[in-house]
């Protein structure tokens, strides 16, 4: 159906907004009752390696801001590595292609010590601009990429800023992969349907609550300058967790390594992974493991 540009959404006939709706849903969830070796809690620790493509996606130049992404990599995956080594905490990295192309070394050591490896975009570019052929093209590449530099074929996918466009999930299942983690429409892993058929695509949902760039991420020259104290985060996060651990979910965290690595505040993760161990029946996974055991116990 064709609308008229100029219809307002109130003017919408039914058919029209239940299609939009209907794009992409949720099915059916999986849930299950215990996860690995009995575990009551299942958690995912994630970062998102952008780097330098924070300032490269909407064509920038600043050499202040790429050094700022540089700082993710010269100093924010190490201090992120060190740590989950100390725990002997696996995790995930979702990484722009452009970013592992930049720093091959950093991807291969990672995914020496067992993290994981996900597709995040190209150069960190917006999904839902970009016509089909281009979107399609570019997420091939990507996975191309990452799976020369690394040695190891994604399975995984985050969407730059968690972006989705009408063609995204139809180019993941062109892809064969296992998961999607971009949406939010659950707490707990489900499968994602595409025009109302299963796709057998798993979502491991986030949430802006549960990411660090919305409380600490700043940009001068737009005016953007949220702050919340790293104890205020830690509680949010701590609270997060607790109410996962009680209903015997997931707790997904969404990082930065150029945000959440400053000295102020990196013991935010310490802390949260020194709390999860302490209750003895937590399982620290990476995404395609969390994804894969719910799908196949679910």
């Amino acid at each position: 159906m064709t609308m008229p540009n100029d219809m307002q959404p109130w003017q919408w006939p039914e058919e029209h907004w239940r299609k939009l709706v209907n794009q992409v849903r949720a099915g059916r969830s999986y849930k299950p009752k215990r996860w690995k070796d009995g575990a009551r809690c299942a958690v995912a620790l994630s970062f998102d390696s952008d780097h330098e493509t924070n300032e490269l996606r909407d064509g920038g130049k600043s050499i202040g801001r790429m050094s700022w992404g540089q700082y993710g990599a010269r100093v924010g995956v190490p201090r992120i590595a060190a740590l989950l080594r100390k725990y002997d905490v696996k995790a995930t990295f979702y990484v722009p292609a452009v970013a592992a192309l930049l720093h091959p070394d950093e991807q291969r050591g990672l995914v020496a010590e067992g993290h994981e490896i996900g597709i995040h975009g190209w150069i960190h570019e917006l999904n839902s601009v970009l016509p089909y052929d281009n979107e399609r093209d570019l997420m091939m590449r990507s996975a191309d990429t990452l799976e020369k530099i690394t040695g190891k074929r994604a399975v995984g996918l985050r969407t730059p800023s968690w972006d989705f466009s009408p063609g995204t999930l139809a180019i993941e299942k062109e892809l064969g992969l296992l998961y999607d983690s971009s949406l939010m429409a659950d707490e707990d892993c489900y499968e994602l349907l595409l025009h109302g058929e299963p796709t057998g695509i798993v979502e491991l949902p986030v949430e802006w609550i549960r990411d660090d760039a919305v409380y600490f991420i700043m940009h001068r020259f737009q005016s953007l300058r949220p702050y919340t104290p790293p104890s205020d985060v830690f509680d949010i996060f701590r609270r997060e967790f607790e109410a996962a651990y009680e209903a015997g979910g997931i707790f997904q965290l969404t990082m930065h390594p150029h945000i959440i690595t400053h000295r102020s505040r990196i013991w935010i993760v310490e802390e949260l992974i020194r709390l999860a161990k302490s209750k003895g029946d937590c399982w620290f996974a990476t995404h395609e493991d969390v994804v894969r055991w719910a799908k196949e116990n679910g």
